[in-house]
């Protein structure tokens, strides 16, 4: 293990790693795991009830390792900010008018509407 105090990079002196054949497959696999070529490595700093309720998460989920974990929660994150995106779209596209109903489909009461917003999923 290299102590904190030393870099690890090239620039530090230390000499290049000869790929062996089981790395450069390792490697070459996991470029092909993403399907849009090379990964990269991202760190994440999580205080320690972030930490317990990602291992429940993971645990819950069946989610075998952090990277598992926080890809999820990016798949996740993305398809919300579509999401948010595709209701801005409408609003803009209604320029701040209610969008019409289907035909046949009544609007709802101001109290459906509140029992919407206090359901907890």
């Amino acid at each position: 293990m290299v102590p904190k105090t030393e870099k690890k990079s090239r620039a530090s002196g230390a000499t290049p790693r000869r790929r062996t054949p089981t790395a450069a497959s390792t490697s070459q696999a996991r470029q092909q795991q993403g399907g849009s070529g090379a990964t990269s490595v991202a760190q994440v700093r999580l205080r320690p009830d972030e930490l317990a309720d990602l291992q429940q998460v993971m645990q819950t989920l069946k989610l075998h390792s952090l990277s598992d974990a926080l890809r999820e929660g990016l798949r996740l994150l993305s398809r919300e900010a579509t999401e948010v995106a595709a209701s801005q779209e409408i609003r803009d596209f209604y320029q701040g008018a209610q969008a019409p109903t289907p035909s046949g489909v009544l609007p709802a009461t101001a109290d459906e509407l509140a029992a919407a917003d206090e359901t907890e999923w």
